[in-house]
């Protein structure tokens, strides 16, 4: 049974392409395609399962066509759109250039002084110059490689040297 802490979020499956199975993938990384990925896990009613790969097609920078094996029919397809699309962390740190940025959603933030958890990463804002993690409870921490002392993936934490005064913002 794959567990949701051995994968993260990659984008979300639209509507189906023609009568053969296809289907639009709407990805927010392009680490299956980095990686040469042989399956992407969809979220199906709460249990994530492994499709694997077919064949896939980029339209533009954030659109593929894709087809999975076993899944040949536009009725079939259908049954998959909005389905989320998720991708397995132990293969995205095995990419060349290292695994994304959405992978670090989920992480917990520790402070490097005491080794308190400050929260959990629930989203990675890249709307401005500057990266920042998004925390679950709202807070933003920036996401400076001066700040971060580690980054554990096995254990999904990154050890930060927050600036005193920043989580009292």
């Amino acid at each position: 049974m794959i567990k949701r802490e051995e994968v993260y979020k990659i984008g979300r499956i639209g509507k189906p392409h023609g009568v053969k199975g296809e289907l639009s993938f709407l990805f927010e990384d392009d680490v299956f395609d980095r990686v040469e990925a042989e399956y992407l896990i969809l979220e199906i009613d709460g249990i994530l399962v492994p499709f694997f790969l077919e064949e896939y097609r980029f339209r533009n920078d954030s659109v593929c066509l894709v087809k999975f094996c076993a899944i040949d029919s536009q009725q079939r397809a259908s049954e998959l759109t909005g389905s989320d699309v998720y991708f397995p962390r132990a293969l995205a740190e095995d990419a060349e250039q290292g695994p994304s940025l959405a992978a670090l959603v989920g992480f917990e933030i520790v402070e490097a002084r005491d080794g308190s958890v400050v929260g959990r990463i629930a989203a990675i804002d890249d709307s401005t110059l500057n990266l920042l993690f998004e925390l679950e409870d709202g807070t933003l921490i920036p996401a400076n490689d001066d700040l971060i002392t580690s980054i554990d993936w096995p254990q999904q934490q990154i050890t930060m040297h927050i600036p005193q005064g920043l989580l009292e913002i």
